[in-house]
């Protein structure tokens, strides 16, 4: 994608506040990639080159890939793993399929593998412990996908702090049903297109057809059962959210669709943990 249509690397610096966090994990830093769609057009080399240095240059704890790493053809994964194998944190890389890493029959497989081989651990409705039992890492199947299975929380204890790599972050809302001190996703691309008052068209959109009768609203593009075409729950589009007890960070990705971005450049996140 062209640096116009892009525009430049942004780094977002996130406090976030959870309660129960262990004392050893006070200050935990946390960097977010998410969105790669390492496609020969969606991203570019530089622009990826530019992220993971930004990243290595924060000196990370863990770093967290949220999903996308490909659009359609898996086959980019071979490139993109062998760069992200730069990488460089305290307790390793982890990270999350999305839904365009499962599009073609053996894909979701396929990606898992390369990613594993160059050093990144993918959860798939599984939980890792890289600070310690008292601060669980849970990595959850994309939320379109059959395999979403939020279940897998349901074996820490209550009173324990755990943080969610899932990639769509309409998931958070069936997810209220469970402690999640802070999840991370992307998905969205911040909406890629920002306007007045920092929402995407694609808010108010929904917003004006949510007022409309049923009727009406099922003869308009994308405003009936979903506008889920991408995402339900646009006010969610990036950044950082309660979303009833729960935390959710949104990363507007690295990766671009045409017709490019505006007033929502790609992101590395710093996220910094402390106690509530």
């Amino acid at each position: 994608m062209h640096p116009l249509l892009t525009g430049p690397l942004t780094l977002e610096s996130v406090t976030v506040r959870i309660a129960d966090l262990p004392p050893h994990c006070d200050g935990l830093r946390i960097a977010q990639l998410s969105d790669f769609h390492y496609d020969g057009l969606g991203l570019s080399d530089e622009l990826l080159e530019e992220a993971v240095a930004l990243v290595n240059r924060l000196q990370p704890d863990l770093v967290a890939l949220t999903g996308d790493f490909v659009t359609y053809d898996p086959s980019p994964i071979e490139p993109l793993s062998r760069r992200l194998r730069a990488l460089q944190s305290r307790f390793g890389c982890f990270a999350v399929l999305g839904n365009h890493d499962s599009y073609r029959s053996g894909s979701a497989d396929y990606i898992t593998r390369a990613l594993t081989a160059a050093g990144i651990e993918v959860l798939r409705n599984q939980i890792a412990y890289p600070f310690g039992e008292a601060l669980p890492l849970v990595g959850l199947a994309d939320f379109w996908s059959k395999a979403f299975s939020p279940q897998v929380l349901e074996s820490l204890p209550p009173h324990t702090p755990r943080l969610v790599l899932s990639h769509n972050p309409d998931s958070a809302a069936p997810l209220q049903a469970h402690r999640v001190d802070l999840q991370l996703s992307g998905h969205t691309h911040g909406g890629q297109v920002v306007i007045l008052g920092g929402r995407s068209p694609q808010q108010y959109y929904f917003d004006f057809c949510a007022q409309l009768p049923n009727a009406v609203r099922r003869c308009l593009p994308f405003a009936g059962g979903a506008c889920a075409q991408v995402v339900r729950n646009w006010d969610w589009s990036q950044g950082l959210h309660q979303v009833g007890s729960n935390q959710l960070y949104v990363n507007r990705g690295l990766g671009t669709y045409l017709p490019g971005r505006f007033l929502c450049p790609p992101e590395v996140t710093l996220l910094t943990l402390h106690p509530l």
